[in-house]
């Protein structure tokens, strides 16, 4: 085990100092407890059992925690043996999550210090994430503090009928800690058996309760360093693979140029590309100082990314009730958290791509052509790239601030001998951030246009701003005069965004009559929600529509604005149909029903209907109906930007000509009809350039998204096997009019199909390539229908001399997991996902629901826990298992394009199989009672598992999948913690 300069060691020691010193301060009191757990009268016990509670999924109060819903829950003693410091981490090992997630391993495409949560792939965008039953505005779990949490309830089935919009994956609510007496205060470190990824935390929690309330507050801080790439050997080069082949290769936009030729100096140097030779004069073109460009010119920009992005949080929790009277409550619920955190690319591109042209009379331009001027048939336009290496790494330094807080009266009142309880309050949730975009610069100030070189050797022209400015040479970058001009063009843009979502709400719960079987209870309220947001780009950074670009060359954005109403009204029944008979311990009905208002998209009206049933007391026998919906986001309806998607057929490729008006025209406009069309981009699987524009700027309708979540199964908890208990739940979701952003690859393979509403923003240059202002638009594509099982068992052994133990495990099989691009309409084409991992760039990983550059499938996931206790000692071992998967397809199946691309086609009819990957995390711990410490230490990733390598043809950061795979290694924790 290596430890660099023992800093892991240090900061143990100082923790460890801490603690003693803290403890000798207040003596050898007993740890602090909740308040709820600390007393163990008769009276207090006899509370305990009559409390009746909210289960996530249900707006009924019932004394029952199992119900029909099937919520899977980690406690807080969960939480702290994993030492994770943010709880994304913590979420995203559930067996439910699947379909990529973005996370802080995620560089390009991430970067923001925030975690998406993904239930049953169906995208984070249809999976609510809640605070004690309302709204996070962020969505993201690394905004609330990990100390505020005392459990979290995940429920992996759909419930609008229950919470509204967005519930259709499931439901993921985290319960802040409640009760609380007492201070504590915590230390944690962190570090990679490889000497870097350091991390380091402190949080300090108080709380007082009394009869006339309670009120509890943290306070919270934590860093993680950043890993580069280079640092891990999967991932220090831009692996692809090509047959049986692997190289070592990048990108085409290299320090060396990718200078496409004429045809009369293609025929003299033998190719369509030249790159400059180390040492050549750019000034003459010949092939003693040019060279036909090959992989090995790739530009290597693996080793400069992230593997880890740098993040740093400040925050803090409040939350607190009062007691008015004997039947009122004032309550505030509030979590506040600044997240400094930023990504690492490699230096900026530079070139036609981004909008550079080139003039023919360029003092620097010897090829007797002008490169990105608008091309026409007869004479197409010279494509030019390169890439800035002297202007240092692109990064973004993101800096956001989330804030929430909810906030109301709640009490309880008393009708006809039945007790009713009521909540009102309002719930309010911001979140601003402002990106700070280095390393690019103001393109309008790198000149090449026309000029001529003087008498003293430098170039001049009329229309040079200065003279640095005019001796930037496109074809050598690294010449001193291009370096001048390349720093004097550096810039440093901030863009602002900030969104607002308020909620008012309120309801009611109680029993309305008695039955014999028990009383029936009911649910009513009603909600008034209003979400804004609003995007300010730096002016370097706003997108010309027409050209695709802005001055800064990538990153562009647009300035947008815009925001809608949703009300709702919500009622739900519980109702005991049978009870104490024979063969019918009892049985149980649910229904349920919400109507929404949602400005603009109209209304709808969702149900729910649920059973319970238990023949005898071990057996629980449960299954839920409900219907789901999502209404498009304001990202969905009002963002705009630039995009560089993959892709790796067109369907205009060999084009020979096709009737006006038809689908095929529609799709190859400007395009050559003698056969020898390839795209470029095809070619030399280089990213296009197109506009990413949602729903509302791109002007393409949209409509909320529909569909159903059924869930049935059973829980067993034998009496025969004291301890024991199991849970299966078969599940299925079926969706329509799914809402997504429609890639590239999928507006030229839909608009050549046959659906033609997408050929509009299809734009091609005067030779056909894909041209910049290509538009992607945001609408209803297709239908989504997934299913699988669900399994899980926990056996608390019987009591051992020994210790405790606990075991445990839960998995998910994923039966199917099936997509359809246009349902009915010619052109559809249906993806089964199951055990498939979706490459970047493919048709299949633009439909997938996040779309964060990968999407994987696997068949099975799974974990595995065993816990131990005695005395004041306690260990875990955690296991998490990812099942086995393949990419690729066989030749001329719609998998066909993936995963090895060669030079001219992609078409290789190859399927890459990879087992499955099992990560091994343990942790001790013990509590030193006489100073009233608790040490812990543990070791994530024990064996030190790689993850699969999937190669830079396929993914979009670091040959693998940062969503599913540690990319850290083996890493190491430790926790100090002192109550007082």
């Amino acid at each position: 085990m290596k430890f660099g300069e023992n800093k892991l060691c240090t900061s143990v020691r100082l923790a460890l100092s801490l603690g003693v010193l803290a403890a000798s301060t207040y003596g050898t009191a007993a740890f602090a407890q909740d308040a709820q757990t600390t007393s163990t009268a008769p009276e207090a016990t006899k509370s305990k059992t009559l409390e009746t509670v909210t289960v996530t999924g249900s707006l009924i109060r019932r004394v029952d925690v199992e119900t029909s819903s099937p919520v899977v829950t980690i406690d807080r003693a969960q939480i702290q043996a994993t030492g994770k410091q943010t709880l994304g981490d913590l979420v995203q090992q559930l067996p439910a999550m699947t379909g990529g997630n973005v996370n802080p391993q995620t560089n390009n495409g991430g970067g923001t210090g925030g975690s998406s949560i993904n239930l049953r792939g169906l995208g984070s965008k249809r999976t609510l994430i809640l605070i004690d039953g309302q709204r996070l505005l962020s969505k993201d779990p690394n905004a609330i503090p990990a100390d505020a949490i005392e459990r979290i309830e995940v429920l992996p089935t759909g419930a609008s009928a229950t919470y509204g919009s967005d519930a259709i994956g499931g439901v993921v609510n985290f319960i802040l800690r409640k009760n609380y007496q007492g201070a504590t205060f915590a230390a944690n470190v962190g570090q990679s058996d490889r000497n870097d990824g350091d991390q380091s935390g402190y949080t300090f929690t108080f709380g007082q309760t009394s009869d006339k309330g309670s009120i509890m507050a943290g306070l919270n801080y934590n860093k993680q360093d950043g890993v580069e790439s280079a640092n891990r050997a999967f991932s220090k080069n831009a692996l692809s693979i090509s047959g049986s082949t692997v190289a070592v290769g990048g990108s085409s936009s290299t320090p060396v140029g990718h200078i496409q030729l004429s045809p009369a100096l293609a025929s003299q140097f033998g190719c369509k590309y030249v790159s400059l030779s180390p040492g050549g004069n750019s000034q003459v073109v010949s092939n003693a100082n040019y060279h036909c460009y090959t992989n090995a010119d790739k530009y290597n920009y693996a080793a400069v990314n992230l593997i880890m992005t740098p993040q740093e949080r400040t925050g803090g929790f409040l939350n607190g009730d009062y007691h008015l009277g004997d039947h009122v409550t004032a309550y505030v619920d509030a979590v506040y958290q600044k997240t400094s955190s930023n990504f690492q690319l490699a230096p900026a591109v530079y070139g036609t791509g981004t909008g550079a042209v080139i003039a023919q009379d360029n003092a620097f331009n010897q090829f007797g052509v002008p490169f990105g001027i608008p091309a026409s048939k007869a004479d197409p336009s010279r494509a030019f790239g390169s890439r800035l290496v002297s202007n240092g790494f692109r990064q973004a330094l993101n800096g956001r601030t989330d804030a929430q807080i909810n906030t109301g009266f709640r009490g309880d009142f008393t009708v006809w001998d039945k007790n009713w309880n009521w909540d009102a309050g309002f719930n309010y949730g911001h979140e601003s951030a402002v990106a700070t975009t280095a390393g690019l610069v103001d393109q309008t100030k790198l000149y090449t246009g026309s000029s001529t070189i003087g008498a003293d050797g430098l170039a001049t022209s009329p229309n040079c701003v200065s003279v640095v400015q005019c001796q930037f040479n496109p074809f050598d970058i690294n010449s001193p005069g291009s370096v001048a001009a390349i720093k004097a063009a550096n810039v440093t843009a901030p863009s602002n965004s900030y969104s607002i979502e308020k909620t008012w709400h309120a309801g009611i719960n109680g029993e309305v009559f008695t039955l014999p079987a028990g009383g029936v209870q009911l649910a009513v309220g009603a909600e008034y929600r209003t979400d804004y947001a609003r995007s300010i780009p730096a002016p370097q950074l706003v997108v010309d529509p027409t050209t695709g670009s802005c001055v800064l060359g990538s990153q562009c954005l647009s300035a947008v604005q815009g925001g809608y109403s949703t009300k709702d009204i919500y009622a739900e029944t519980f109702i005991p149909i049978l009870s104490g008979l024979p063969g019918v311990q009892s049985l149980n009905l649910t229904i349920g029903s919400r109507y929404s208002k949602i400005q603009t998209f109209g209304s709808t009206n969702n149900f729910k209907f649920a059973i319970e049933y238990k023949p005898f007391d071990d057996l629980l026998l449960r299954g839920t109906m409900e219907d789901v919906f999502r209404a498009p986001t304001l990202s969905e309806l009002y963002f705009a930007g630039s995009d560089a998607p993959l892709i790796h057929t067109d369907p205009c490729t060999g084009f020979t000509g096709a009737p006006a008006g038809s689908p095929m025209a529609l799709a190859c406009q400007n395009v050559p009809t003698d056969g020898t069309f390839t795209n470029n981009n095809v070619t030399a699987q280089t990213q296009a350039g197109t506009l990413l524009q949602g729903s509302r700027v791109a002007g393409f309708p949209v409509k909320p998204e529909h569909g159903t979540s059924y869930d049935f199964g059973f829980v067993y908890s034998p009496s025969y096997v004291a301890g024991l208990s199991t849970t299966v739940d078969f599940w299925r979701v079926q969706l329509r009019d799914t809402i997504t952003s429609i890639g590239l690859q999928s507006l030229l393979n839909l608009c050549a199909a046959g659906s033609t509403q997408y050929c509009q923003y299809i734009h091609r240059d005067g030779a056909g390539q894909i041209a910049p202002s290509t538009v992607e638009p945001t609408g209803n594509l297709g239908s989504l229908s997934t299913s699988g099982v669900d399994f899980s068992a926990n056996y608390k052994l019987p009591q051992f001399s020994f210790g405790q133990f606990n075991v445990g495990v839960n998995a998910t099989y994923l039966k199917y997991y099936t997509q359809e691009t246009s349902p009915g309409v010619e052109g559809n084409v249906t993806y089964q996902n199951a055990g498939r991992f979706l490459p970047y760039g493919s048709a299949q990983s633009a439909a997938c629901p996040d779309n964060v550059g990968v999407c994987l499938f696997p068949r099975w996931r799974a974990q595995g826990y065993a816990d131990w206790q005695m005395g004041g000692w306690s260990a875990q071992w955690r296991m998490r298992w990812i099942g086995a998967f393949k990419n690729g397809g066989a030749a001329g199946s719609q998998y066909d394009t993936f995963p090895t691309c060669g030079p001219i086609t992609c078409n290789e009819g190859v399927v890459l199989h990879y087992g499955s990957t099992m990560y091994n995390d343990v942790s001790l711990g013990y509590n030193i009672a006489p100073i009233n410490t608790r040490v812990d230490f543990g070791v994530n990733n024990l064996f030190d598992k790689q993850p699969p390598m999937l190669f830079a043809n396929n993914t979009l950061n670091a040959n693998t999948d940062p969503s599913d795979f540690d990319l850290m290694g083996r890493y190491f924790w430790a926790r100090v913690t002192v109550k007082f």
